[in-house]
Parts: structure tokens; sequence; C-alpha cells
């Protein structure tokens, strides 16, 4: 690695508080969604998620401030959107909301950190508008196509049985770490034809990408970050040298040999191959996870299911809709605009709330329960909509419904045992811990 590289400004420590860590050094002690004028009311606020209490504060968005205005020293202006169907016109009109400066909370314009910010995100085509994003993506889209789906789900099911297999019965074990970690960052390792053996290292990269640094936490410091991505970087250089000179059907190699990604030096790289980490880890892991939590949550349902797997086709888009892996994602204003009245600026950061539109009772009725029989479960905004509708969806949708297939064949019941441990994050919605006993038939 060059000298210019290692020291690439892109991968150093910086002094700025992201707005995330602003709100959960200034606010951890929220109250209650009434107990405050709508005007201070921040989803934005990690300790929300942490203690599992942001689904009050959506819904009161939702009921009397749809289009919802925050200002945080570190952020500027930003805008919340609570409701499906604004969501939507956002996410499908990327002329007037670019992702070109950042999909999550970042600093504000005027701000010396904003262009750095910038700048770290430009190599993820998640991060990008047209025409570079479709360039990029189509790069790897065939990962994500049909005969590659074929290809890969006897390897998913023989997997899926191998961990399922091993569980021990009557003992109180983490499923997030049993299972729902094992199993996708097996299935990470396979897309990238990444060493086995270090497969761990992936799942620990994509736990830093939004990880707020805090005294015990997933990082306690920026330098701590920054030094793991710089291990990150270094170990795909590798990687990457070695695709260049001996090419397979894997992400990496696609990347390296891209008619518009091949030029791109291996720092731009690294954004698109977090993306695909986070994309391939966090989301389908903590769906795996929340589906266990959820149908504990409505056991009614679960019966349901065990009595009728038929209608496992109708519980997977439920499930990911109760459970909306990615809370939110950000667009940026281009210029002035409307939205719902409210008047948008440009350069307004504008945050798109997946997990509270998938609970608009204006598009699913009763939208906090879980119906694995929604007729209308698959409109669930969980994979995004427009240019940048997640492209590993069917992906995810078949290592969960493989899941619950075995889960359904070996298994009277998975248990929850104890409140889950959940990230302390606004934007991963997830689980670091779900302690759980199984029940063979």
């Amino acid at each position: 690695m060059s000298q210019t590289e290692t020291n690439d400004p892109r991968l150093q420590a910086r002094n700025f508080r992201s707005p995330e860590l602003e709100q959960a050094e200034n606010a951890g002690d929220v109250g209650g969604a009434h107990d405050m004028p709508i005007e201070d009311v921040n989803p934005l606020n990690p300790h929300l998620f942490r203690e599992n209490r942001w689904h009050d504060h959506f819904a009161r968005l939702r009921a009397e401030d749809p289009v919802h205005l925050n200002e945080l020293d570190s952020a500027g202006r930003y805008w919340s959107l609570t409701k499906y169907d604004d969501i939507r016109a956002v996410d499908g009109d990327w002329k007037t909301f670019s992702s070109s400066s950042g999909i999550s909370i970042g600093p504000r314009v005027d701000s010396d950190d904003y262009q750095e910010r910038a700048r770290v995100q430009q190599g993820s085509f998640i991060a990008m508008d047209p025409p570079t994003h479709g360039e990029q993506r189509r790069t790897v889209q065939p990962v994500s196509a049909p005969s590659n789906l074929r290809n890969l789900e006897p390897l998913i099911r023989e997997r899926t049985v191998n961990v399922l297999d091993s569980l021990p019965e009557g003992e109180t074990f983490d499923w997030v770490d049993t299972v729902s970690i094992e199993l996708t960052t097996l299935m990470l390792a396979t897309l990238f034809d990444f060493p086995l053996e270090d497969r761990r290292k992936l799942t620990r990269w994509s736990d830093i990408v939004f990880a707020i640094p805090e005294p015990g936490g997933v990082v306690e410091t920026q330098e701590q970050k920054r030094d793991e991505f710089q291990e990150c970087l270094e170990y795909f250089e590798r990687l990457w040298e070695e695709r260049r000179a001996n090419p397979g059907s894997d992400l990496i190699t696609m990347l390296v040999h891209g008619e518009h990604t091949s030029h791109m030096p291996t720092i731009e790289h690294l954004g698109n191959l977090i993306l695909l980490i986070v994309g391939g880890n966090d989301t389908t892991r903590n769906t795996m996870s929340g589906s266990v939590y959820g149908l504990n949550k409505y056991p009614e349902q679960y019966d349901k299911f065990m009595a009728n797997p038929e209608l496992l086709k109708t519980m997977v888009p439920e499930l990911i809709r109760w459970q909306t892996p990615l809370s939110y994602m950000r667009r940026t204003a281009n210029f002035d605009t409307d939205i719902g009245g409210k008047q948008i600026r440009k350069d307004d950061q504008v945050l798109m709330w997946y997990l509270s539109g998938n609970r608009d009772e204006d598009m699913f009725e009763n939208g906090e329960a879980i119906d694995i029989e929604r007729h209308n479960a698959d409109r669930h905004l969980a994979f995004g909509y427009g240019i940048h509708f997640c492209m590993g969806s069917r992906l995810a949708e078949l290592q969960l419904r493989i899941l619950w297939e075995e889960i359904h064949e070996r298994f009277e019941r998975v248990e929850v045992q104890a409140e889950p441990s959940f990230t302390f994050s606004s934007f991963v919605h997830g689980y670091t811990e779900l302690p759980v006993q199984v029940t063979r038939k």
C-alpha cells in the first residue's frame, strides 16, 4: 500500500461529533413521546432505539407533524418524514432529493467536515445519483440474478440445516451470535470469496460502520474506529490484487474488472465494499433475529405458521416490514421545495423513516402488530423505493424463507427467554443479543 493511501485523510480520525453522538451525549434520558412539546420530539436519538422506546415518538409525529423539523449544531436543519406516501415520493425523486452527500445524518453543509464526509462515501454507489449510480450498481447486479440465487439456494439450505442441527436443546443460548451472525457471515464470505476462517472480520467491520464511539461500546473512540477501517482497507487491498491476477465470480472480482469500477483506487472501492458488507450482514441478520423476537411477541401468529407453513409466502415480507432493519435513509434537497406544505430549503437533510412508514396506519392496518396473512405486506419500504431499491432484497428473502422452513421442520418452538439487547443506533435497527431456547419435534 502506498504512503498516500495509508495516510489517506478519509480514514483519519476527525474531531467533529456526529449528530447521533451529539444526541447520545445530550439527551440520554429521553422523555416520553407525550411529555414534551411536539417541536422537541427528535427520533434521531439512539437511546430511543437501545431502549426500544421509539414507537410512540413516531406514532405522535405521524399523527401531529409528519414532516417534522429538527436542528442540531452538528447537523443543521433536518426533516423527519414519518408517513408512507411522503417517504415513497421522496425516495422516488432522485432529481430533487440527492443521495450524493450521504445516506445517514451528517454534518451541516457550512461546516468544515461536510465535504470531508461526502468524500468518504463517494466510492459507494448507494451514495450516488445517476448516471454513476446505475453504472456501478450494474457491475455487481449479477450476484442477485435469479440464476445465481438458484445456484446459491442448496448451499444456503445446507448451512442453515447444519447450524440449526447443532443448537442445544433445553439450554439458553444467544440466537444473534449463534444463528443470525453465523449464517449471514457465511453467506457474505461466499459472495466475496472471502477466507472462511476470517469471516467474523466481516461482521466486525459491519458493526463499526455506524457504531457510536462510547466507553464499553462497539468502538470506544473515533481513533479506534479509524484504525479498524485501516485494517479493513489493507485486507481488501490484498484480495483486490489477488482477484486482479486470478479473477473469479465473486463480488470483488466484479468490482476489480468492472467497466465502470476497475479504474477506482482501493480507497474508493472501500465504499462499495462496506455498502455490500452492511447490506448483506446487518440487514439480514437483524431480520433473522427480529423474526424470532416478533413471533414470540405475537404467539398466535407463531401458532398460525406452525399449523400452516404455506403462510410463509406472506410471512416473510411481513416480518421484514415489522423489523425494518435500517430505520431510515437520508436524502439532501437539491433546491428549495415543498413536502406536505412544509418548505424544504436547498441543502436541508431529509430523513425517510422507513421504520415509521412501515407502521403507517393509513397503509398498514394495525401496523405495530405482526399479521402473517397481511394482504399488502410486500408493499413495505424496508428495501427502499426507486433507483436505490435494495439490490440484495431477493437474497435476503431467500435466506429468511429457508431459515423458517427449516425451523418448522425440526422445532416445536424457538422461545425467547428474556428481552433482547438492542443496537445503540438510530440508523441500524438491530439486536446485539437475543437469549432463546429451542424445543425439538
